[in-house]
């Protein structure tokens, strides 16, 4: 009988888990996140880079950590792209360059009028990580010498000026593990003197905020979902990460509840035990 009430107990909890992260989704609360400075700094490099300046976005994820990392590089892509700036992408990731793909797709179906090969190209997935990115510091071209389609480098426009890291204003690296950010760090901007800004999954964040707070090798770093939904915000727009916040905020309040519930649960069943050991006694 206390194995049945236990089972059911705990799909309650499922189900109203479920509606706590369904419902905000079809009924946005409008719930709004407060910008954090990390996420400033990494937005500020973006905006005050100088218009026509040829960056890098580096796609170093794959679909397990869209959720996070794939509304930042949106958010990102669109930002440099009304700063008119050239974007690069490269990936160290396999399936990066997919995520590379898809977020062009969204965001040029929201900006239009960006060429391939002159305004964005994609260069596709290059495994070695430092070694990779000390390569395209010495010679771009000898790193990737056709982009994911084919097109041979002399005959992108794009990167009729890049012939190695120096020439490039700004990387951005999304990342979700190793290799990712801290490659760029200790090579594009420790080697080569170019800023690097970060965005990351909330749980390998705080592992790089001595980058941006003691070395200053960061120019800013965002971390999880939330910081996807600060830049959304800096943006003026609402998108993914924002939308996304609602079931998730109402979700880790729910969990707080049920934490409490069950603390109250054992207090009162502990002492329960405890009075009927001293009657007992009695």
């Amino acid at each position: 009988m206390k194995a049945d009430r236990t089972l059911i107990e705990r799909r309650i909890v499922f189900l109203v888990l479920a509606l706590a992260v369904a419902l905000p989704l079809i009924f946005p609360l409008g719930l709004r996140t407060k910008g954090t400075p990390l996420t400033k700094k990494a937005y500020d490099l973006v905006d005050q880079t100088p218009t026509g300046s040829v960056v890098i976005l580096s796609f170093d994820y794959d679909p397990s950590t869209v959720t996070e990392l794939q509304p930042m590089a949106q958010a990102i892509l669109e930002h440099a792209w009304k700063k008119g700036h050239k974007v690069i992408a490269t990936a160290m990731w396999p399936q990066g360059s997919q995520m590379a793909d898809m977020a062009f797709e969204n965001v040029q179906a929201k900006l239009g009028q960006k060429e391939y090969g002159r305004d964005y190209i994609n260069l596709g997935y290059k495994v070695g990580g430092m070694v990779v990115i000390q390569g395209m510091g010495r010679n771009f071209k000898t790193v990737f010498p056709k982009d994911t389609s084919g097109l041979n480098y002399e005959d992108i426009p794009l990167l009729k000026t890049v012939k190695s890291l120096r020439d490039i204003k700004y990387v951005v690296s999304l990342s979700a593990g190793d290799p990712g950010l801290k490659d760029w760090v200790l090579t594009a901007h420790d080697k080569y003197g170019v800023s690097v800004a970060g965005g990351t999954t909330a749980v390998s964040a705080p592992g790089f905020l001595p980058y941006v707070n003691d070395q200053k090798q960061l120019y800013g770093l965002m971390g999880g979902l939330k910081a996807a939904a600060e830049y959304e915000l800096l943006m003026e727009y609402e998108g993914p990460a924002s939308l996304n916040m609602n079931p998730q905020s109402v979700a880790h309040v729910l969990i707080l509840v049920l934490i409490a519930i069950g603390n109250i649960k054992a207090w009162r069943k502990r002492k329960a035990a405890l009075k009927s050991g001293e009657v007992a006694n009695g």
